[in-house]
């Protein structure tokens, strides 16, 4: 029988001062610490907004749950199911105003009934503070005072979640609240390499940090009073459990003022329940899927969410489970569940056996760390983020290992293609001629046992039969979007026998520029008088190419001569590229680019782009 709940008010001050023997826990499977500044600011200004509306009735910070030990109610590990965030920016901010208070403390004057009145204040709110982060009775501070190695080892926050991403972070709460001043600090937190300023920081130090100068800008009465009110009037609602299902339970009905934890918090803690005497090895596991995901999401290929949604289109497809199969017609239902639902209503089975389902998300991930630097990987992203979805369904029938670029080339231009008419028509992902065919199409790419002939020809005969040659190229001819300059130059190179590859940091260069000191020079050279027709012209894709950063920074405003030239002083032009196009424009025989000459290459684009699509 599941025990009671105890859900009482508190004031954030009564909740966070624990028992000597206690201590809050950061479970192994909660996300890392992810407020950042943004949070921290909306905190200090709700605060303040509170402080000044001079309202009777507490400020309310929503609703914390903590589990207790599902053997002892005496247990000493608080583990918080809810309220991390929360819970970890207030002790920072405690912790910055505490050393505010010291600092201001020694320096107000003595013999002074005001003054004296003031430092009483602070003095207690000092105290009070102290009682929270140190654990301290009244006798403990005056030494603590006197020798600040007396605050060490008074573990009142325990962070054992696998996924913070530096594993300093785990020490970082300790380190903040042990130093006997900011400087301190700051030499004592982890240093992240390669970062510059702030950015070298964890969110803990950049958060107490920013709370640490807020305070700083108060006067000494305006510290007291900003100490009081928090101290006294700002509340949270605790619930705490003794069973861990039954706390995860309230956290997915309860609302809260706190960041809401992904899907995939929710997930893993459930696995992380159901993991039994394995428990060790699926913290191994997962783990190990989170470090190489957020290694991966730096360059935004994929986060620990898009694995699990990933995982469940192919799931769903392999068991075609939206499928309906009739006499007359097979259909596709194309509602797709939420990941909560899926995982832990539709197909809860699946949590049952953790450590196997952790094998097939790391599959996922790994196959993505293989593939990730192909160039026809990265131009296909570059389109929709829908295209991973089915690109990843057909992925799953090799092992990672086996992946070869050839594998996916195929593949990869038959999605391109339908991406790139949806690019071009006003037509949205979910209509039937493109999330119903993918759906249909999907349970065909996850079996193994269908060529990638056969899914060819699907493409083929669909965008042949949905769309007509004639449309498409006429689109074509009127875009003004980039997409489709990458798609040009893909093709460009490849029907050149050329390499293709581009870096995050490519620009979109115009050949005629679109600004710039000379810009009314080259409109007339261009033979373009009227503003509306170069408006029009000169984001024409005919008029655009790709080329690396540096290139078009030096040129990007100059003469198409100056441009093309084989020499320039001091600076790097289009002879430097190794983009295709920006490489073939050095031969360009003539030595401006004009109106008819953006038309030309536009219709030549059109036509490469036409006969891509549909597959001449």
């Amino acid at each position: 029988m599941t025990k009671e709940i105890e859900p009482k008010l508190k004031l954030i001050s009564e909740y966070l001062k624990l028992e000597k023997s206690k201590n809050f826990e950061i479970p192994e499977y909660q996300r890392s610490y992810s407020w950042g500044i943004t949070n921290c600011d909306k905190l200090w200004q709700d605060i303040e907004a509170f402080s000044e509306s001079s309202a009777s009735d507490p400020y309310f910070f929503g609703t914390i749950i903590v589990s207790c030990s599902m053997e002892s109610k005496d247990s000493n590990k608080l583990s918080l199911i809810d309220g991390q965030q929360r819970t970890t920016t207030f002790l920072l901010l405690f912790k910055a105003l505490l050393i505010r208070l010291n600092n201001v403390i020694g320096e107000i004057p003595p013999d002074d009934e005001d003054s004296e009145r003031l430092k009483a204040g602070l003095v207690a709110n000092r105290n009070k503070i102290m009682k929270i982060l140190y654990k301290a009775d009244d006798e403990d501070i005056p030494a603590m005072l006197k020798d600040n190695t007396k605050t060490h080892n008074k573990l009142i926050i325990e962070n054992k979640s696998i996924n913070e991403r530096y594993i300093d972070d785990l020490n970082e709460m300790k380190k903040i609240i042990e130093a006997i001043d900011f400087n301190t600090a700051e030499q004592e937190v982890y240093k992240i390499p390669k970062k510059q300023k702030d950015n070298k920081y964890t969110n803990y130090f950049r958060n107490f940090k920013y709370f640490y100068e807020k305070l700083g800008e108060k006067g000494d009465s305006q510290l007291n009073k900003f100490a009081k009110v928090f101290l006294e009037n700002c509340q949270v609602i605790e619930i705490r459990s003794w069973d861990v299902d039954q706390a995860i339970t309230m956290f997915n009905s309860l609302n809260s003022t706190g960041l809401p934890l992904a899907d995939a918090d929710i997930i893993s803690a459930k696995l992380y329940s159901n993991a039994g005497a394995n428990k060790e090895k699926f913290n191994e596991d997962w783990k190990s899927i989170k470090k190489l995901v957020d290694e991966l999401s730096t360059r935004k290929i994929i986060d620990i969410d898009s694995v699990l949604q990933q995982f469940m289109y192919t799931n769903r497809a392999i068991n075609k489970e939206y499928v309906t199969v009739t006499e007359e017609r097979t259909s596709f239902d194309v509602t797709t569940p939420g990941l909560r639902r899926y995982y832990l209503e539709i197909k809860k089975e699946l949590l049952s056996k953790p450590i196997d389902l952790c094998k097939k998300f790391d599959k996922i991930t790994k196959m993505w760390d293989k593939i990730k630097d192909y160039p026809i990987v990265k131009l296909l992203l570059k389109c929709n983020e829908n295209v991973k979805l089915y690109l990843s369904s057909y992925l799953y029938r090799y092992e990672p290992t086996d992946i070869t670029e050839a594998e996916v080339i195929d593949i990869c231009e038959s999605l391109l293609r339908l991406f790139a008419v949806l690019e071009l028509v006003d037509a949205g992902y979910s209509s039937t001629k493109f999330k119903t065919f993918l759906f249909g199409e999907n349970t065909k790419l996850v079996n193994e046992n269908i060529s990638i002939e056969e899914i060819k020809n699907d493409f083929n005969e669909h965008i042949t039969k949905s769309w007509r040659e004639e449309d498409i190229s006429e689109s074509i001819n009127a875009y003004e979007k980039n997409i489709l300059v990458y798609i040009n130059e893909y093709l460009y190179a490849k029907s050149h026998k050329l390499k293709f590859d581009f870096a995050d940091n490519v620009n979109i260069e115009h050949i005629m520029p679109a600004s710039g000191r000379n810009i009314t020079t080259i409109q007339q050279d261009a033979g373009i008088t009227d503003k509306d027709e170069f408006n029009t012209i000169v984001n024409k894709l005919g008029n655009k190419i790709l080329l690396e950063d540096n290139i078009n920074k030096s040129i990007g405003n100059e003469w198409f001569k100056t441009k093309k030239q084989t020499s320039i002083d001091n600076k790097t032009g289009y002879k430097n590229s190794k983009y295709a196009i920006a490489a073939a424009l050095t031969n360009y025989p003539e030595d401006v680019w004009t109106k008819d000459d953006i038309n030309k290459a536009t219709e030549k684009a059109a036509d490469r782009i036409t006969k891509f699509i549909f597959n001449k």
